[in-house]
């Protein structure tokens, strides 16, 4: 396999694919990507048998092969290469010379036939998604799955094609995070499914502005096609609780307040955090907001932001990062917060079909 490609273009293939190779990949075979260069393009594949990403680009092919070659220290040697244009020209002996300028490189990989399978881009039910729209009702949603491998369907996010919209929702527990688009397919195509928060992260990390996603289901796999990436993932095999059930039917009151403002002085008083403190007082008044969070160990910090509201005053706990993790993932000038006491769930949203629900904290 012998073929030349511009530094920029190999670079950017690279850095799509490499965050699902582990620093500690077990099998050796996991730490290479896969290199095949066919018809006047090169794809570059990586797994970790659970997420498979695939990046295909342009590049001028010499002789067409395959290989597979140790993915982080090639990026390294890529990253540094000091030229716009790359030759690199693979023995039949999977050892790789790479040429730029006056920098010569020799790297030892694998046959391309150790490489496990990647799952194509076929299924019986598809959908389609704007690529922009997708990554942002991700970021709107992953930060609140849950961690605690014992409940293993709450570590991934709900995908929701049902009624012409499509449904995201994550949720530990003690928060859940939900978000809604309309979009376009045919009624036989409902249908639930949830999507480890790993390959989450890895969507939201290679989708881009333009273009869309193609969704593929098979197999209990799911298989995302943008542009020229391709991203399969295995799919959480569980029923995902009725989440509907935890949103509440009406509060009693409304607050309109700032986001900027509100995450800005929730972050100061968050300086405040220790092991054994992670909750703050907030005191809803008349157009005021008092944040306290008193800390046994350090001190204490106070935080008063503006607000738009006349009702009675409620006070309620919260840990304030679960308030954060929403509004840095929110664009909208202003959010409301909607309550009824001191002790029920509140519900935060804003100008977008979003939705988020958190659970106060009990504090003695």
């Amino acid at each position: 396999m012998k073929f030349t490609i511009s530094r920029t273009t190999l670079l950017e293939a690279l850095t799509k694919v490499q965050n699902v190779v582990g620093s500690r990949a077990t099998i050796q075979i996991l730490s290479n990507a896969l290199f095949r260069a066919e018809g006047g393009h090169l794809s570059v594949t990586t797994t970790d048998l659970d997420i498979s990403i695939r990046c295909r680009v342009e590049a001028q092919v010499a002789v067409e092969g395959s290989t597979t070659l140790p993915i982080r220290l090639l990026s390294g040697i890529v990253r540094e290469l000091p030229e716009p244009s790359i030759e690199i020209d693979v023995s039949e002996e999977d050892i790789a010379t790479i040429q730029c300028g006056t920098s010569f490189f020799k790297i030892l990989g694998l046959p391309h036939s150790d490489f496990p399978p990647i799952p194509s881009e076929d299924g019986t039910v598809s959908y389609r998604v704007e690529a922009q729209v997708l990554r942002d009702m991700l970021r709107k949603t992953a930060y609140a799955v849950s961690t605690d491998e014992t409940r293993r369907v709450l570590t991934g996010i709900l995908m929701s094609f049902k009624e012409g919209k499509l449904t995201l929702v994550a949720t530990d527990g003690r928060r859940l995070a939900m978000i809604e688009r309309e979009i376009e397919f045919p009624v036989e195509a409902e249908g639930d499914f949830v999507l480890p928060s790993k390959s989450a992260g890895e969507l939201i990390h290679i989708l881009g502005d333009e273009g869309d996603v193609r969704i593929f289901m098979q197999n209990g796999q799911a298989v995302f096609e943008a542009g020229d990436t391709t991203l399969s993932t295995k799919l959480i095999d569980n029923i995902y609780p009725n989440y509907r059930q935890v949103i509440p039917s009406g509060c009693d009151e409304r607050v309109v307040v700032g986001r900027e403002e509100l995450m800005n002085a929730l972050r100061r008083v968050s300086m405040m955090r220790s092991e054994k403190s992670v909750s703050a007082r907030l005191t809803f008044a008349d157009n005021r907001l008092l944040i306290v969070w008193q800390n046994i160990e350090l001190g204490e910090a106070r935080e008063t932001v503006p607000i738009k509201y006349s009702g009675k005053e409620i006070c309620v706990t919260f840990n304030p990062e679960y308030i954060i993790d929403p509004l840095r993932n929110l664009e909208s000038d202003e959010v409301y917060i909607e309550m009824s006491n001191g002790h029920s769930p509140a519900i935060i949203k804003c100008d977008q079909p979003f939705l988020y629900v958190l659970m106060p904290l009990r504090v003695n």
